[in-house]
């Protein structure tokens, strides 16, 4: 499950974009940049007949992504097909027109069905990968799952084998006559930034804020 096989992206009817083909990005070490350097993913799923998109944490080993939530979710049944996506807001692109406004983004679209992952070691490790993609170091230092929390907690592993990447930079692309307005244009950065630790109100006297959250 867990092995990368590197190359170019899967070029399928679904991952081939239609528009702004300029901005795909092809190789596998794109896609790994995009998923590695994000917290949360939205998934997309269809429940009762109707779409829904939930936003989920999920971790990456190799070429195979990792969701988990609740037994009783619905929106996490195996054998069906599902689309994941992972988006950063990299910066507001302000053009002269309103037709030319934009953003600076870097986007990974994953679609494919997803299996149940039964392996009590194999399970482990799904949930190593979502932890450590929120906060790596992590899973050395806590209490990991008893079997009771194993066993109410479902875990999907979705290939990576049809995927596709976006990504947008630079300036506005206004019309040459509008360069001449009296109007500022460019790009406003957006970045994510992590603030003081805030310890949990019951948190024992003398524990220090661990060095791999300090890192974070």
């Amino acid at each position: 499950m867990a092995s990368s096989v590197g190359g170019m992206l899967s070029s399928t009817e679904r991952t081939t974009l239609g528009r702004a083909r300029e901005r795909a990005r092809l190789d596998h070490t794109d896609l790994y940049e995009v998923l590695d350097a994000g917290r949360i993913c939205h998934l997309g799923v269809i429940v009762d007949g109707a779409p829904r998109v939930i936003p989920t944490g999920y971790g990456r080993s190799g070429d195979t992504l990792f969701l988990h939530g609740s037994t009783g979710a619905r929106s996490l049944r195996p054998g069906s097909e599902v689309c994941v996506t992972v988006t950063h807001l990299d910066g507001l692109v302000l053009a002269r027109s309103a037709f030319h406004h934009s953003i600076n983004y870097r986007s990974a679209v994953i679609f494919g069905t997803p299996v149940e992952v039964t392996s009590p070691d194999e399970k482990l490790a799904g949930l190593r990968a979502i932890t450590e993609q929120l906060a790596p170091g992590r899973w050395d230092v806590v209490r990991l799952p008893t079997r009771k929390e194993l066993a109410a907690t479902t875990v999907l592993a979705l290939s990576l084998a049809e995927a596709s990447v976006k990504v947008r930079t630079g300036p506005p692309k206004d019309d040459d006559e509008d360069h001449l307005l009296d109007v500022w244009a460019g790009v406003l950065p957006v970045s994510t930034v992590h603030g003081e630790p805030i310890p949990d109100p019951l948190l024992r006297p003398g524990i220090d804020v661990p060095e791999h959250v300090l890192k974070m």
